[in-house]
Parts: structure tokens; C-alpha cells; sequence
């Protein structure tokens, strides 16, 4: 068998609940994992990879041009924990040689849909300073934890295929909320069968309460929210971010929720992770921010895991890999 250098990058999950993933790679391999700034420059990165030819890769660091023209020894293959892989160049890893497979979508589908509705429910009902003023022996402070009912609210979805879309079922079937969709694919046929708009977006930013990122990120979704759309919103309305930090305007939101345009922003990504608590959205009393933990659920954890362990096991074995983008 070939000489094989698995390098596991920025993953703080991967092995830790699913050990045999790692036993099994160990088979095949010598395996090491390593941390990286998110922002590491390519030649630097390719320099701290160059003895291995097999990556198993987190959201961050970026694989880019310069990473692929500065790995001297053939990165075979690159398996991303996850459904995006807008962190890799892929039309430079299909030049230097290197395959590049994702996560099947439906792996993250539940697990972060369910969190986007967590993290709403738990910033607008304040959960977290209700549950700290009772650790702190304050229980008379309860009137002051006040929010707002879901149901019946207008939501609106930015981003519907495959996560959103199940945050817009969830909202729609769970809350009997009014639903509105912005997405240039979406699907008309299942839109129709659940009573959902397909809308414009400066209608659902006008109309909506309640507004979910969902989309990925490419260079028409980039700012997506940023000081003009949020002059169109309702006052008071709350966002919920389980997509990427960059669909919005970092400067723009702050503003908007000093001026109380946004109520409340519920985030799971940031620019920068990880974030401290001098970051000005972690210490804004309007955010609750989670440290990217939205696939952090035992089965979309153990079917990551799986898929990326197959996909090596498929490759050194010569069979077929699935869910390739490059």
C-alpha cells in the first residue's frame, strides 16, 4: 500500500465521540491533527502540510491557489468535514491533481435547522440570563425576562434549500408562522405543498419578525444584510445566523441593534473563531453567540465522521467516492 499522511485540520470533534473513525484511518495511515489560524497564508500552510497527501478539513483554514502551487508533494485527496467547501479552491485542486469531496447535505440537515430554532427560541425567551439570575439566587428578577410568542409570526428565510428549507418546515408546522422565502432555486413544487411565498428580498425584509440566514456563501450572498436592507426592516425584528458570519455586515448590524432595528441576533458563526469576550457581538447584550456547534449532534456528528473515513477507505482502495466536488 502506498505511503499514507492523513492530516485531520481544525477539527475539535473528529475521533473525540467516534474513536473507530480514527482507528480506522491509524489503518491506513499515519494520522496527526493539527490547529491553524484561519487566516494562515497559503505557502505557509502548504509548508506545514507537505509531508502528507490526504486532509481532513474543517471549515477554516483556506486552501487556496497559493496553498495547491506551494504543496511540492500531491495532496491526493481532501475531504471536508462538512457541507460547503467554500474554503477551497476547487478549481486549483483540480489542476494540482487533488479530489475534493463534502458531507451529503442531509447529514447536517436536522442537527443545524433544529439549532437555528434553538438558538432563536433562547434569545428571544432570554433562557440564558433567566437560568443565570436563578444561579445567582435572584429568582425575584423573573418579570424582567420578557419576550415574544413565535407562533403566528411572520418568519422570514434567506437561503432555502437544503438547511433552510427544514427551518422553514419547522417554523411553518411547529409555530403556524406565515413564511416567507428568498432564493433564487428554490423549490416551487414543495413551496407550494407547505403554503410557503417565494418573495423578493426588500418584501420579506419589510414584512418579516423573524429572520433565518440559511444561505451559502458566494460572491451574490456576501453582505447580504448590510446598512440598506437593514433600513428596510421592522423595528424589533430578531435574526437567526447557522450559515456564515459573512452574509452580513458586521458594522452594519451592530448599529441596528444599538438603534433597536434588530431586537436580537442568535448567531453560530462568526468572522473570526474562535471569538473571545471582548469580541463587540459577544459582549452586546442583544446577542447570543455558540461556538459553531450547530452539527454538534451525536448523528450528524458520527455520519460526518463516517462519510470522511469512507472517503479515504474508498480512495486508497480504488472504489468509488461519492459527493465529489473536485
Amino acid at each position: 500500500m502506498k505511503n499514507y499522511k492523513i492530516a485531520i485540520i481544525n477539527s475539535s470533534s473528529f475521533g473525540k465521540y467516534f474513536p473507530n473513525h480514527l482507528e480506522r484511518l491509524e489503518k491506513i495511515g499515519e494520522v496527526k491533527h493539527f490547529t491553524f489560524e484561519n487566516n494562515i497564508p497559503g505557502k505557509e500552510l502548504a509548508e506545514a502540510l507537505q509531508d502528507f497527501n490526504i486532509v481532513i478539513a474543517s471549515v477554516r483554514p483556506f486552501f487556496n491557489k497559493e496553498f495547491f502551487d506551494n504543496k511540492k508533494q500531491p495532496l491526493l485527496l481532501l475531504s471536508r468535514h462538512g457541507i460547503g467547501f467554500n474554503n477551497v479552491d476547487v478549481v486549483a485542486a483540480k489542476e494540482h491533481g487533488t479530489i475534493v469531496t463534502i458531507v451529503p447535505p442531509l447529514v447536517e440537515r436536522d442537527a443545524v435547522a433544529e439549532n437555528a430554532v434553538t438558538n432563536l427560541l433562547a434569545l428571544i425567551r432570554q433562557t440564558v440570563q433567566s437560568q443565570e439570575a436563578v444561579k445567582s439566587n435572584e429568582w425575584k428578577k423573573r418579570a424582567s425576562f420578557l419576550g415574544i410568542n413565535v407562533t403566528g409570526k411572520v418568519i422570514g428565510i434567506i437561503g432555502c434549500g437544503n438547511i433552510g428549507s427544514r427551518v422553514a418546515e419547522i417554523f411553518k408546522h411547529g409555530f403556524n408562522a406565515r413564511l416567507l422565502v428568498v432564493d433564487p432555486n428554490v423549490n416551487v413544487d414543495w413551496a407550494n405543498q407547505n403554503n410557503i411565498e417565494i418573495v423578493e428580498l426588500d418584501y420579506l425584509l419589510q414584512n418579516a419578525d423573524i429572520i433565518s440566514l440559511n444561505a451559502s456563501l458566494n460572491e451574490t450572498s456576501y453582505h447580504i444584510l448590510k446598512a440598506p436592507q437593514f433600513s428596510l426592516m421592522k423595528k424589533g425584528v430578531y435574526i437567526t445566523n447557522t450559515a456564515r458570519a459573512e452574509l452580513i455586515d458586521e458594522t452594519a448590524l451592530l448599529n441596528a441593534l444599538d438603534n433597536g432595528t434588530v431586537a436580537g441576533h442568535a448567531t453560530d458563526v462568526m468572522y473570526v473563531e474562535p471569538s473571545y469576550s471582548d469580541h463587540p457581538l459577544v459582549k452586546h447584550p442583544k446577542v447570543l453567540v455558540t461556538p459553531h456547534t450547530s452539527a454538534y449532534a451525536i448523528e450528524c456528528l458520527q455520519g460526518m465522521g463516517e462519510k470522511c473515513v469512507q472517503d479515504v477507505e474508498n480512495f486508497v482502495n480504488n472504489l468509488e467516492l461519492q459527493s465529489v466536488v473536485s
